[in-house]
């Protein structure tokens, strides 16, 4: 009959193993413990240097290419209409902006664009100014012209503080409106496209009623309003 061994499992391999005259079984779970140490320890060194690699190709990517954000105008701003009556306001007004595009390498294409326009806090119109119908690419160092068309009536409930303000408005002829503009737009380097980012475009705007001829707010191309891209 052939000798029968018991085999040994991980539990009490160690125990098995003969040890030396005045060695301690402590002694091989120590050694296991610091193999294990051992290995922790290469293991976090090569995830610290991946990172760092990481870092610095960033860091060179950004030194070489310096993305910077498009800027945007309101060059111009037509208001003929403006009145609330009867908890809605009627409105007729145009907008037009220009998109300028300051770096030397990305090229930046405008694949959507919608502005949402707001009095007092409240939305009255929301218009499309760039749809796939009319979407392009903006070449390095270029500005395009976009505009939207802000036309009809809205339902629009304001307070009693909010209708003291239009009536000062009003009286005034200027109109404080507030835009807010989505984007959804690339960025091309060379042959490669990136992702689609969505900044969004904040302009806050005196707009004079047209009939009014008021010069002091009159947006023209030599002061256009700067308004505020944020990513």
């Amino acid at each position: 009959m052939a000798n029968m061994q018991p085999q040994l499992n991980d539990a009490n391999y160690w125990s098995t193993i003969p040890l030396a005259p005045g060695q301690s079984s402590s002694y091989n779970q120590s050694n296991h413990r610091s193999c294990c140490s051992y290995l922790c320890s290469i293991f976090w060194k090569l995830l610290l240097a991946l990172v760092v690699l990481f870092g610095l190709i960033i860091l060179i990517f950004f030194l070489i290419v310096q993305p910077r954000a498009f800027k945007f105008y309101v060059t111009k701003a037509e208001l003929t209409q403006f009145d609330y009556t009867n908890n809605t306001l009627h409105y007729d007004m145009v907008l037009n902006f220009t998109a300028h595009n300051p770096n030397k390498k990305l090229s930046i294409y405008y694949d959507k664009v919608e502005a949402r326009a707001f009095y007092e806090g409240s939305r009255f119109a929301n218009v499309d100014v760039i749809t796939h119908m009319n979407s392009f690419r903006q070449n390095k160092k270029t500005s395009d012209p976009m505009s939207g068309v802000f036309l009809g009536q809205k339902l629009l409930v304001l307070d009693n503080d909010q209708v003291s303000e239009f009536s000062k408005d009003k009286s005034v002829g200027v109109y404080g409106i507030y835009v807010k503009l989505y984007f959804r737009i690339r960025f091309k380097l060379g042959d490669s496209i990136s992702r689609t980012y969505k900044p969004k475009v904040k302009c806050d705007l005196k707009v004079p009623l047209k009939s009014n001829n008021n010069a002091t707010f009159t947006f023209t191309r030599v002061l256009p309003e700067k308004c505020n891209v944020v990513f």
